[in-house]
């Protein structure tokens, strides 16, 4: 069995110390340790989370590997400091069955760059029609305990009644992308002064509110686990920030780039902004970041949506939406919440560890930093600045929105039980 010394991390911010794994487990953690024949690795005062663990990752696979596979997307998700995801239902064929579910788990094992959970569908192919087969994906090998139509809003309320009553029965929880689809007809971005000045069709910040106020009242009703996906209103926010007065079972997570970008970078007609619920106002930013902090909202989730070159490099109308996000989510964090004064690193931890890790009831993942616990690390650079170059990505796909632009915190390491798999920021 290997062994790694961690010399002189900073474990959650807090004072160096060092941490000793052997083989897929934390055995000591203190200061002056030493251990014979271990792989030293000098941290420097680096800081040491628990590994990243992502609610929210579209993997394509299977049917748009032109896109991304699940191996290259754990291979992001590695650079990006993650050693747990959770892939996305909206596949080819979609994740609704049994089957599919499993072959995207079997993947997930063979690919060994981090633990790949699947989410299932909701509904049959996403149509929202009728339910899928929720008990047989819980059953079957993926374990599945997250359902999502993420892509579609689940808009009918019966069906979404019946969804959480259904996996009610063994904990589960219904992801809801909040959009009412007869409020976003054509909607191109934001609804607001910009959309207006460019002539673009809005999307209003109640289409997700509306939908948001409905779930947390039935799932008050039902007694059940709701989840909100990438929340990105002010308004959205307040729903939230009622329900859990009332003690409603709902959590919510908000996308890196909803806490950074606003609606005014639509102005270049340039596609790499275009995103699933759109960009919105300066004050909305504002509003997420505050709400993060004070746990309101619960999580980060990056909503990694890979896009061949071809679905981006053309006019706005015809592009398709959505972001890459795993290898530059937790920079994104950084300069929005820890350089700003929001959250320290524990609470970057519990964002983006912890809290997503308990919400995916995800076995192994999300546990402190302690003798005893798995061995799913990831260090961080938080000193270093650098402008972000998609051609470095491990990503099959390149639209992020942050080409070029400088951000702090660079991932050098990641162990997955005690196995690197990133090294002074490449992956082994």
């Amino acid at each position: 069995m290997s062994k790694t010394l961690i010399r002189g991390a900073k474990v959650l911010g807090g004072e160096p110390q060092d941490v000793l794994i052997d083989g897929e487990t934390i055995t000591q953690v203190g200061v002056g340790l030493s251990a014979e024949g271990a792989e030293v690795v000098e941290a420097g005062g680096k800081v040491l989370l628990p590994g990243l663990v992502d609610l929210h990752t579209h993997l394509r696979e299977p049917g748009r590997e032109d896109s991304e596979t699940v191996l290259t997307g754990t291979r992001a998700a590695a650079s990006g400091g993650y050693t747990n995801v959770f892939a996305m239902a909206n596949t080819f064929p979609v994740a609704d069955t049994a089957g599919v579910v499993e072959q995207v788990w079997r993947l997930g094992q063979e690919s060994g760059y981090c633990d790949v959970q699947p989410i299932g569908a909701v509904t049959v192919g996403l149509e929202g029609q009728k339910l899928a087969e929720l008990g047989a994906m819980h059953e079957s090998a993926a374990g599945v305990t997250v359902f999502s139509d993420d892509g579609k809003c689940v808009h009918d309320a019966v069906i979404m009644r019946r969804a959480l009553e259904y996996v009610k029965a063994f904990d589960g929880v219904v992801a809801q992308h909040a959009q009412e689809p007869r409020l976003t007809e054509g909607a191109q971005m934001n609804e607001g002064v910009v959309s207006a000045e460019l002539g673009l069709g809005g999307w209003p910040a109640v289409a997700e509110e509306s939908v948001i106020a409905r779930d947390v009242l039935l799932a008050d009703h039902v007694g059940s686990r709701v989840h909100i996906c990438h929340l990105s209103t002010a308004g959205s926010v307040e729903i939230v920030r009622w329900a859990k007065s009332r003690g409603i079972r709902v959590t919510a997570e908000v996308t890196p780039h909803h806490l950074l970008l606003t609606d005014e970078l639509v102005r270049s007609y340039n596609p790499v902004y275009k995103v699933n619920p759109p960009l919105r106002t300066e004050r909305d930013v504002l509003a997420l970041r505050e709400a993060l902090a004070d746990g309101t909202i619960d999580i980060v989730a990056t909503d990694h949506a890979p896009h061949p070159h071809e679905d981006k490099d053309c006019e706005w109308a015809a592009a398709a939406m959505g972001m890459v996000g795993l290898e530059t989510a937790l920079s994104v964090v950084q300069e929005t919440m820890v350089d700003t004064g929001l959250l320290d690193w524990a609470g970057v931890a519990d964002r983006m560890s912890f809290t997503p890790a308990r919400i995916g009831r995800a076995e192994g993942h999300g546990r402190p930093v302690s003798a005893g616990e798995p061995a799913n690390l990831t260090l961080v650079d938080t000193a270093y600045r650098g402008p972000v170059d998609p051609a470095g990505f491990a990503s099959r796909s390149r639209n992020t929105p942050y080409e070029g632009r400088e951000l702090p915190g660079r991932v050098t390491h990641t162990w997955l039980r005690g196995k690197a798999t990133l090294v002074d920021g490449k992956l082994t």
